[in-house]
C-alpha cells in the first residue's frame, strides 16, 4: 500500500472538511457572524444549554434566532442582549438567557432593523418597558431582576416579525 494519499481520498477528505466548515458557518442564527471573535451577542461568558423551561420554549417558538437553547449567564453581575440583531435586525441576541436574581440585563441597540423597544408581556414576573422605540446604535436600556421566575418580552413594533426574548431568573 502506498503512503501517498490517493486523489480520490484527498477529494473525499477535503470535500467533507469544506462541508463541515460551511455548515458551521451557517449555524450562527442568520446574523452573519461565524462566532470566531467569541461574540455571542451577550458580552461573553455564557454557554448554550438545552434545558429551556417549557414556558420560554413555547413563547419563543416563532422568535428569530431562537434555536431551542438558553444561554446560561448565572454567576455574572451584568449581561448584554443585542436589540436589532440578525440579518434584518428583527431579533434579540441571545433570544433566551438564564441569569441569577439581582443580575442586570443591558439591552444595547445595534442600529439595525429600524426603531425598537423592549417591553415585558403579560404573564412576566416583572413589568418593564424601555419606553419609546429607538433606532440609534449604542442606545441602552437596563433592568435588574430581583424576582425569580420567567420574564417574557418583545419589541412591540416588531413582535409579529418574531422579535421576542425571554429571561429565566434563578435564585443566586
Amino acid at each position: 500500500m502506498s503512503d501517498k494519499l490517493s486523489r480520490r481520498r484527498y477529494l473525499a477528505g477535503t470535500g467533507a472538511a469544506l462541508t463541515i466548515g460551511t455548515l458551521a458557518g451557517c449555524s450562527g442564527g442568520g446574523d452573519g457572524s461565524d462566532g470566531s471573535d467569541g461574540s455571542d451577542g451577550s458580552g461573553g461568558g455564557g454557554s448554550a444549554v438545552e434545558d429551556v423551561p417549557s414556558e420560554i420554549d413555547e413563547y419563543l417558538s416563532e422568535a428569530r434566532m431562537y434555536e431551542g437553547t438558553i444561554m446560561d449567564f448565572t454567576g455574572q453581575d451584568e449581561v448584554t442582549v443585542e436589540v436589532g440583531a440578525g440579518d434584518v435586525g428583527f431579533a434579540f441576541s441571545p433570544a433566551a438567557i438564564r441569569i441569577d436574581s439581582s443580575t442586570t440585563v443591558v439591552w444595547e441597540w445595534t442600529g439595525n432593523g429600524g426603531a425598537h423597544n423592549v417591553a415585558s408581556v403579560e404573564g412576566s414576573e416583572s413589568d418593564f418597558n424601555s419606553g419609546d422605540s429607538v433606532s440609534e446604535e449604542g442606545h441602552t436600556f437596563e433592568q435588574s431582576f430581583d424576582n425569580t421566575g420567567i420574564q417574557l418580552y418583545q419589541c412591540t413594533p416588531h413582535q409579529a416579525n418574531g422579535m421576542l426574548g425571554a429571561i429565566e431568573v434563578v435564585e443566586a
